[in-house]
């Protein structure tokens, strides 16, 4: 979310110079394509019925396979790479101009046909993840990006992207709120949130600002503005007992929303960094007001502000964490003692919870409503893209 508005400007400015393809892809890295120069010949009608099918796919494809598609097209269309090479710090202009140049010389019958057969598994594959097995798994077929499981009284939502060190993209967030309404209303006693893999959660998914809508960037802006005011309302609102249990490095809204969970665990090898400053952005997750009343405004201000980043030991002491376990024993330890929570009375504990929080909840929504309009401007600011292009330009350098 945090950046939607900032790789919408960068994707508008290259539109107004780009060629028009059947399919907008927009990526960072440069790909490398390995593609048969041998095949039948696909004929103008069925290449234009695969771009049709590209259309109608359900599920994005990713962004690798987007660039595979937009370089064959126009070496179907107009033949081998004939555009300037893109600038370095042009990453969209420059990962769609690697795409094609790495096509050479391939014929444009050759690419045609790639492209078909391409569309093709795309279009097998697609409906055969569509086919659902008698006995499977209602909760694997609902959730992509998460893995969720209810046992001995404990809801456990699990981020499911370890590849990408459980950063939330777009449908992630919508997976997440539909999780935790759910979960709401299951017969669990406590709702646990972790992480698979080495990271808790990175934040958002860069991916998240390439998608722009007709409307352009500020109907992105607006969008996103939105999805984060209901994202974090789900964490307001949630009822039953809510922990974290923080296995590894967390940032920017993973860290934020944490002011609103009712206990968080962490392992020693937990780090907690919110680098607002650092991409021309504000707090988001009710923090401006969460972390100043947990740590005292001065801490809050050098997390929040200048960007620190906070130790395991040192979020604890602030009153971020609730309590730190060694890394070799954490789940054991963690989860020993969310067992022997389980079996406490659950309508006390909602009542409980229902009598601490309810005092803020009209506080902590009218935080979320502004920080959220707050950001829906800076995300179309000036200094926000600078910030943002700058930040790429390192990640490109390293």
């Amino acid at each position: 979310i945090a950046m939607a508005g900032v790789a919408g400007r960068l994707a508008r400015r290259w539109c107004r110079s780009a060629v028009r393809s059947p399919l907008q892809v927009i990526s960072f890295p440069s790909l490398q394509l390995h593609l048969s120069g041998t095949a039948m010949r696909a004929s103008q009608e069925d290449f234009e019925s695969a771009m049709n099918q590209v259309k109608l796919l359900k599920k994005d494809p990713g962004n690798e396979v987007k660039l595979r598609l937009y370089a064959l097209y126009k070496q179907a269309t107009e033949g081998p790479c004939n555009m300037p090479k893109p600038g370095v710090f042009d990453f969209i202009n420059k990962a769609k101009w690697d795409a094609w140049n790495a096509l050479g010389s391939l014929p444009k019958e050759t690419a045609r046909q790639n492209y078909v057969d391409l569309v093709s598994s795309l279009t097998a594959s697609s409906e055969s993840s569509s086919q659902v097995k008698p006995g499977a798994d209602r909760e694997q077929q609902e959730y992509e990006n998460l893995v969720v499981t209810s046992e001995d009284g404990i809801t456990k939502i699990m981020f499911n992207r370890p590849t990408r060190k459980n950063a939330i993209s777009t449908q992630m967030y919508q997976e997440i709120m539909l999780a935790l309404k759910a979960a709401s209303k299951d017969d669990s006693t406590i709702t646990v949130v972790t992480g698979n893999g080495d990271y808790y959660c990175s934040g958002n998914d860069l991916a998240n600002f390439t998608d722009i809508p007709p409307g352009g960037v500020e109907e992105k802006a607006k969008q996103s503005a939105i999805m984060l005011r209901d994202f974090v309302g789900t964490f307001i609102d949630f009822p039953k007992p809510l922990v974290a249990v923080v296995n590894g490095p967390a940032v920017g809204i993973s860290v934020t929303i944490l002011g609103l969970f009712d206990a968080v665990y962490a392992s020693d090898r937990a780090t907690f960094h919110t680098p607002f400053s650092h991409l021309g952005l504000s707090p988001e997750g009710c923090a401006s007001y969460t972390f100043p009343k947990i740590m005292g405004p001065a801490k809050a201000t050098e997390m929040l502000i200048f960007g620190k980043k906070l130790t395991a030991g040192e979020a604890c002491a602030q009153g971020l964490v609730t309590e730190v376990f060694p890394d070799s024993t954490f789940q054991k330890e963690v989860w020993t003692r969310l067992k022997a929570y389980s079996k406490l009375p659950p309508n006390s504990m909602r009542i409980s919870k229902q009598v601490i929080r309810n005092t803020e909840k009209e506080k902590l929504h009218a935080v979320n409503a502004e920080e959220s309009s707050v950001l829906q401007e800076r995300w179309l600011s000036d200094e926000c893209i600078n910030a943002t292009m700058n930040f790429l330009s390192k990640k490109a350098k390293l």
